[in-house]
């Protein structure tokens, strides 16, 4: 079990006051299988009337808005949060069990359609079609999946953004971990692979010190349905465990975004962000 502290910080700043702003944040972890939120906060400044709900996808979204002039807006999220090893599902479904389901179950639905940003290269949809020729399951699919988007994209900042599409970040060769996940979950879903999005976060030092307070980012990954929800990080090529804390499911990164909303005010502003993760267990 790890016990983690994340304190993330993000906002606008803006060239001239805006006049008001209208927003959500999707930057609180929820209680899940392997993970028990101990606390939680949202501080906001200039200081606004919070409103929460679940969303579709069951993430825990934070409303609100700000009426008075100003130049900056800054969300601050702190959380204390345990995570614990987590029990090997089962992955003993085979493809004909996984076409049914898919043809058989609302649920999935949603996690099979590609979208504008996880829509393959068609590049990807033979790499997929190869990786199901080799695998036994759609489970050992999956992670040759992983496999290919790994090598063939190398993590580099500045490349991408975070309009771009699986299918850019696969022709450059380059991205970052929202790249990593679109590429990994278009070339799942168009085997009928049940692919959905992950945010969070990940300590990025294994060995950290109790108390060591180190700089992080928000992170993304995938998981995929072959008889039970498997969570995979294909940027790092790794299971999902004890240094990951999850915070929203989607379909791609438009519904999981950390903080968006539409302000009246300047057309120029800024996007601010930092991370801080300590290790408290």
């Amino acid at each position: 079990m790890s016990r983690l502290r994340i304190v993330h910080r993000t906002g606008f700043t803006y060239n001239l006051p805006a006049q008001a702003s209208y927003n959500e944040a999707r930057m609180l972890p929820a209680h899940s299988g392997d993970q028990f939120v101990l606390s939680t906060n949202l501080e906001i400044s200039p200081s606004a009337i919070q409103h929460s709900y679940l969303d579709y996808w069951g993430t825990r979204v934070s409303t609100f808005e700000v009426l008075t002039p100003h130049t900056e807006l800054s969300v601050t999220a702190t959380s204390l949060v345990e995570v614990r090893p987590s029990e090997a599902p089962a992955h003993d479904m085979t493809w004909n069990e996984l076409d049914e389901l898919a043809d058989t179950s609302v649920h999935f639905v949603e996690h099979l359609r590609s979208t504008r940003l996880t829509a393959p290269h068609d590049e990807v949809v033979t790499m997929a079609a190869d990786a199901r020729t080799a695998g036994a399951t759609p489970h050992d699919t999956a992670l040759l999946i992983a496999r290919a988007v790994y090598d063939r994209i190398e993590y580099q900042r500045g490349v991408t953004g975070v309009h771009s599409t699986g299918a850019d970040a696969w022709i450059a060769g380059k991205g970052v971990c929202q790249d990593f996940a679109h590429v990994a979950i278009g070339a799942l879903r168009s085997l009928g692979i049940p692919a959905r999005y992950v945010s969070g976060y990940l300590h990025p030092k294994p060995q950290a010190a109790i108390g060591e307070t180190v700089t992080g980012e928000s992170h993304a990954w995938v998981e995929w349905f072959t008889g039970a929800w498997h969570g995979y990080d294909p940027t790092n090529m790794i299971e999902i465990g004890e240094r990951h804390v999850l915070v929203a499911r989607g379909r791609d990164y438009t519904d999981v975004s950390p903080l968006r909303g539409v302000y009246a005010g300047p057309s120029a502003s800024s996007i601010f962000v930092r991370v801080e993760i300590t290790r408290e267990a």
